[in-house]
């Protein structure tokens, strides 16, 4: 079947502190070679670098750096959906306040709080009013609708809600509402 992946949508650093607090937790592995502002590897590296990762889950980072066309982050993105050797367990889109992008219907969203919600999310974990996360390196997804996508603000902020101290419980929440859709632990 492959490698099993959680891919979110974002690579700076704090995201990248709040995602491996929360991979902590979680049991979770997150790969800090894909860490960046914009994803540091080319396609070919990420996938071979999830491939070569000690365990899994795998949990990627793909961003671009709040570029509203296809990016290296939408491309690496596309990499890992389309390699035969992973299992994309699901994705969590992050939302950004960029202009000029169509964004992607979402399963469910964690908003600033922690709770799962079935509209979309803004930067700062706001609930929306419609199902469409809005982010940079999120609309390449709309391709994929056999995905489980749920969205989420900004990681390791959301107006301090999320900060590392508090144990970052909606970027946990997000991980853990991807492994709950996929199945990963059941059984």
């Amino acid at each position: 079947m492959g490698r099993d992946v959680i891919v979110v949508t974002d690579g700076d650093e704090t995201a990248y502190r709040a995602i491996s607090a929360a991979c902590r937790e979680l049991d979770l592995y997150p790969l800090k070679s894909s860490q960046g502002n914009p994803t540091p590897l080319s396609a070919d590296s990420l996938v071979k670098a999830v491939l070569d990762a000690p365990r899994q889950p795998v949990v990627v980072m793909v961003d671009d750096r709040g570029q509203a066309d296809e990016g290296i982050g939408e491309k690496d993105l596309k990499a890992l959906l389309e390699s035969p050797e992973l299992n994309i367990l699901g994705v969590v889109a992050v939302a950004a306040n960029t202009p000029h992008v169509h964004g992607v219907a979402v399963d469910a969203s964690v908003t600033q709080k922690g709770q799962v919600i079935e509209r979309a999310v803004d930067k700062k974990g706001r609930a929306t009013s419609n199902a469409v996360i809005h982010g940079d390196t999120v609309d390449v997804l709309a391709n994929h609708e056999e995905l489980s996508i749920v969205g989420l603000g900004d990681p390791g902020k959301m107006e301090g809600y999320d900060s590392i101290g508090d144990g970052v419980p909606a970027t946990k929440a997000a991980l853990a509402e991807i492994l709950r859709r996929s199945g990963y632990h059941a059984g």
